[in-house]
């Protein structure tokens, strides 16, 4: 009897272990990777949130991105980048999957629906992040503020809204904003 192929699931993916791909649990305020490090893999956040964070050459720090579960986090690995330009670090405890840099080129040569699943990712996230340049260039702190603090609560998420309080500190917020306490 001959076996049907297997189809291939996305979604089955990125919460298995297997070659190349192994689970991370992380407590909070654990370093996933830092600025400096050398490129060798993506990682997807099944459980919790991850920070993303800059710090310039005059050691000023910013936050560059507030990511939760179902985000990549890593992935300029993939573009040729060796070097790490920031640093992720667990919010809250986390459970992440680290996916080796050639298991994710050679996945999304080889499968058009993860492909297409990533590719989405990239653009809505390519979009968040021209929308907080906008946002940075042209608002004041206080529509800044409002902002980031609707983002963070996921105001209208999947055309519901929801009433979540986000548990970050002032620091970070203000290092979101471009602003200090």
């Amino acid at each position: 009897m001959a076996r049907m192929p297997t189809v291939f699931n996305p979604e089955v993916f990125l919460t298995k272990v297997g070659k190349g791909k192994k689970i991370l649990t992380f407590p909070r305020k654990q370093i996933i990777f830092a600025q400096g490090d050398a490129t060798d893999a993506v990682f997807y956040i099944q459980v919790g949130k991850v920070k993303v964070t800059v710090v310039s050459k005059q050691g000023k720090e910013a936050v560059v991105a507030i990511l939760e579960r179902g985000a990549f986090v890593g992935e300029s690995c993939l573009v040729g980048q060796t070097i790490r330009t920031a640093s992720a670090i667990t919010i809250e405890a986390s459970r992440i999957l680290r996916i080796d840099k050639a298991v994710m080129l050679r996945l999304l040569q080889e499968e058009p629906k993860f492909a297409e699943a990533f590719m989405s990712y990239l653009l809505v996230h390519s979009i968040r992040v021209q929308e907080d340049l906008v946002d940075q260039l042209f608002n004041s702190s206080e529509k800044r503020l409002a902002r980031a603090l609707l983002l963070l609560a996921h105001f209208g998420k999947e055309g519901k809204p929801e009433t979540v309080i986000a548990k970050i500190s002032q620091e970070t917020l203000a290092d979101m904003i471009g602003t200090t306490r």
